[in-house]
Order: C-alpha cells, then sequence, then structure tokens
C-alpha cells in the first residue's frame, strides 16, 4: 500500500485564510497575520514567492510586527485552485489575483512586498495600475526576464543564463510526475535545515523551525505543475522602469543564485526613487536576515505614509 501523502503543515496561530475569487473564477487561498482585525499598523500587500508560504515570514508571523499583511497562495498551491486553463498562471494573471485580494480586504493604495517573481507582479502591478501602489520593497528579485538573471554569482551572459535555467526546468517539468511523489514525502525537520544552511543555496536562517514548515509546504506542491507555473512566469519581460514613480527599495542577497545582485542593483539605477541593499545572503535573505528586512519594510511603510500625510 502506498503511504499517504503528507498534509501541510498547519498554519501559525497568527495567520487567518479566507477565499477570495480572481477575476477569471479561480479560487485563491487569501492570508492575512491579522486574523482578529485588530492590528493598528499600515496595510501591506505581499507579493510572495513562486509557491510558497507565511512560514517564510518569520517577521511577519510576530504580533507585534507593527504592520497588517495581505497576501495569497499562487494558483495550485497551497489551497488555492488550479485555473481552468493551464497556461493561466503567469505574471498577468498574478497581478489579477493581487487586485482580486486587495479588493477583498478593501485595500485601495498600499505598499507592496515582493519576493523572489513576486518581484515581478509587484512591479508590474505599479507599471499597470500605479493608483494602487504607494512604494515596493522588492526583495531578492528582479522587474522581469527572471530566468536571465538566475546563476548571478556564475556571472553567466543573460542568453547563456536564460538557456541554462530555461532547459533545466523544462527537464525537471517532463520529470516531475515521477519525481513528485518522492519530494512529499521527504522527511524535513532542523537537520534538513541545516543542510541546506550550509549548501551554498540557502545561509543559515534565524527560525529553523519556521524555515522546516516552510520547506514542508513548499514540496505539497507537485513539481510538474510548480515547473510549469515557473516556466509561465519566464515569459514575462523586463518591465518599463522608467514608469514607476513610487520609491522602490531593492534587497539583494549576495549569493544569491536565482535573482542576481548586480542585476537588482541595475534594476534600482533604474528607478527614479530607487535604494538598493545587499546583504550577506542567498535567496531567501528574509529567513537569513528577517529583522533587517523587516526594518527596511517598516521604514519604507512610514516614509510613504507621511509623504501621503504631507
Amino acid at each position: 500500500m502506498q503511504p499517504a501523502a503528507r498534509t501541510a503543515p498547519a498554519p501559525p496561530a497568527t495567520v487567518a485564510f479566507t477565499d477570495v475569487l480572481s477575476d477569471d473564477g479561480t479560487r485563491l487561498r487569501a492570508w492575512t497575520n491579522d486574523p482578529e482585525g485588530r492590528l493598528a499598523g499600515p496595510a501591506v500587500l505581499l507579493c510572495n514567492g513562486l509557491g510558497t508560504s507565511a512560514f517564510a515570514w518569520p517577521a511577519l508571523l510576530d504580533p507585534g510586527c507593527g504592520v497588517r499583511v495581505v497576501s495569497w497562495n499562487h494558483r495550485g498551491t497551497g489551497g488555492s485552485d488550479r485555473p481552468a486553463r493551464a497556461d493561466a498562471c503567469g505574471v498577468d494573471e498574478l497581478v489579477e489575483d493581487a487586485l482580486s485580494v486587495m479588493d477583498h480586504f478593501g485595500l485601495d493604495r498600499v505598499v507592496v512586498m515582493g519576493w523572489s517573481i513576486g518581484v515581478n507582479t509587484a512591479f508590474q502591478l505599479a507599471v499597470d495600475h500605479p493608483e494602487r501602489v504607494g512604494g515596493i520593497l522588492a526583495v531578492a528579485g528582479v522587474p522581469g526576464d527572471t530566468f536571465a538573471t538566475m546563476l548571478g554569482p556564475l556571472r553567466l551572459p543573460r542568453v547563456a543564463a536564460r538557456a541554462v535555467t530555461t532547459g533545466v526546468s523544462r527537464a525537471v517539468r517532463l520529470a516531475g510526475r515521477a519525481v513528485t511523489p518522492v519530494t512529499t514525502r521527504l522527511p524535513v525537520g532542523e537537520r534538513t535545515v541545516d543542510v541546506l544552511s550550509h549548501s551554498g543555496f540557502m545561509f543559515p536562517v534565524a527560525d529553523p523551525q519556521l524555515t522546516a514548515a516552510a520547506v514542508r509546504q513548499f514540496l505539497t506542491t507537485p513539481v510538474d505543475w510548480y515547473f510549469h507555473m515557473a516556466l509561465t512566469t519566464s515569459r514575462h519581460r523586463r518591465v518599463p522602469l522608467s514608469r514607476v514613480g513610487v520609491p522602490c527599495v531593492f534587497v539583494a542577497g549576495r549569493w544569491d543564485l536565482l535573482a542576481g545582485a548586480r542585476h537588482m542593483a541595475s534594476a534600482a539605477e533604474r528607478v527614479a526613487d530607487g535604494t538598493y541593499v545587499e546583504l550577506e545572503g542567498s535567496h531567501f535573505i528574509q529567513m537569513e536576515h528577517p529583522d533587517e528586512v523587516h526594518r527596511l519594510l517598516v521604514n519604507l511603510v512610514a516614509r510613504v505614509s507621511s509623504e501621503k500625510a504631507a
């Protein structure tokens, strides 16, 4: 008899879920760190990394974090439905999902925080709907042409980086159905996190238990669907940053293999009001340096709020 597939880890008590319908009828699993509706801090929209969950943001799960966060799980992950059309999971759809979540929670204009592919979403949202975005915190991500910026520490030309990463993703997608029964049953605990934290792909994290929960949640997504989404979002071209007129803070990990730091620095230079911060870390810097990343978020939110009041 086949063992039962592992269920997703229970959400932290500081997270509440609700269902939201996107414009094309796809049911999304949205969440907030304000389950009682009592947080007095300003609202922030989180455009998360592909297939990731609230567990990836330890600072935001602290009831005293000072911001009210709303977010959602991507199509086909974390309890959200897959779309009726398999290819309806690109960045354009992610932007529509972001708007649906904002409307559900009654948010007109907010600071948007993106991580990884969520940075693409945040900047496309700012270009398409500038009236909804007051500022952007871009964490370990670039605003478009993501696959060309991967393997940054190797300093490959963009064309070569795109060819390598796209080719690997296609191969893994093809093998996904065979691999998924293995990945969904992998035992993930603090020892696993310790190994990952010394692999070069991830650096030591602040909260190993929460990181283990994040990895377990991530592995509940079928491998073929994950890489199908990754390849679909990879078609998103570079965002015209000259059209972004809000404060933007780019936070890069120096040794990030999935979003090259030098590409993030270049993007920051092309934004009228851009700031670049580089931390000693990987693609998972909000887990490795949660307090520092959160401080940058709170400072940006305070700046946007003060400018609005003025």
